[in-house]
């Protein structure tokens, strides 16, 4: 199990999300999204990045990811983002058996679900992924995949209000793990933060969970 430490950035609320990731970068620990858990189905490993933190209202995540191929096909809500250049943030609760599922792709098109078994999702509305706010570094209209090596990023912010998180009572701690993942791309790749010991790729495994402590 990886472990990480987090901070309360009241600073964040007041700070546009497109400047976010400058307060983020002096206040925040980088994690690498590293872990290539099926090397031999799926060796390829971009670099990953996250940094992450949290308001009285929200969590706030910075990912950024350089490497072979972009693409960004999927546009809609609730589409295959992970087809694409996509990067996910996986939560669960302590002392609750249902986890969360938000998956981006470079574009910032959201797919996203709170299930407790991974083949019965209770899917977000259109609202509920309208109160996700994000900014993504290559804009938000679809295209073919593009050869070469690429940067981009994205910044997202979770209310807590969406999960049912009572912000005057905040858990000490999250078990969650956060992804690198392009199934449809030239290189196909599936990386995480805290590893996770399955025979083929499986990113709703909570088992696998790391922790994130609330500080």
């Amino acid at each position: 199990m990886s472990v990480a430490n987090i901070y309360k950035l009241p600073i964040l609320q007041k700070t546009s999300l497109q400047n976010v990731k400058t307060v983020m970068e002096e206040h925040c620990q980088k994690h690498f999204i590293s872990n290539v858990n099926w090397p031999t189905l799926y060796p390829y490993q971009p670099i990953s990045v996250f940094m992450m933190a949290y308001t009285e209202k929200a969590f706030y995540v910075h990912f950024f990811s350089h490497g072979h191929d972009l693409r960004a096909v999927n546009s809609a809500n609730l589409s295959p983002v992970s087809q694409d250049s996509c990067v996910e943030f996986f939560m669960q609760l302590p002392n609750n058996h249902e986890y969360w599922n938000f998956e981006f792709n470079c574009i910032g098109a959201v797919n996203a679900s709170h299930r407790v078994e991974r083949d019965n999702p209770t899917r977000l509305t259109d609202a509920q992924i309208r109160s996700i706010r994000r900014v993504a570094s290559c804009g938000t209209a679809p295209f073919e995949e593009k050869k070469g090596l690429h940067s981009w990023e994205i910044t997202i912010v979770i209310p807590f209000s969406l999960l049912g998180i009572d912000a005057e009572q905040l858990p000490s701690h999250i078990l969650a793990n956060l992804y690198k993942c392009g199934s449809k791309t030239r290189h196909p790749h599936f990386l995480s933060w805290s590893p996770i010991r399955t025979k083929t790729p499986n990113f709703p495994s909570p088992r696998f969970f790391g922790r994130i402590n609330l500080l």
